[in-house]
């Protein structure tokens, strides 16, 4: 019965991702792209997760989706810092 939720949850966080992947390919600026990926990168995280509770090795994947999420975090940071003078300059 857990099984066949945890596997509905990751279809549906898949689906969230089909979303973030279009907006990613589709996005007219920059700034849409780079909340695409930044989507993407946090349903990886989820998804980390629900791995964790499918092979009974939470404590494994949850140590591997918070090291996912800082360096998400510094990707968001960092891209925002050269956003930022990027959009100063022109």
């Amino acid at each position: 019965m857990m099984d066949t939720f945890i596997h509905f949850c990751i279809f549906f966080v898949l689906l969230l991702t089909t979303i973030g992947a279009y907006r990613l390919i589709a996005g007219p600026t920059l700034f849409d792209r780079t909340i695409g990926v930044s989507l993407i990168s946090n349903n990886a995280i989820i998804i980390l997760i629900f791995i964790g509770f499918i092979f009974d090795r939470i404590d494994m994947f949850i140590d591997i989706a918070i090291t996912y999420a800082l360096l998400n975090f510094i990707l968001s940071i960092v891209l925002g810092k050269y956003f930022e003078r990027w959009v100063k300059t022109s």
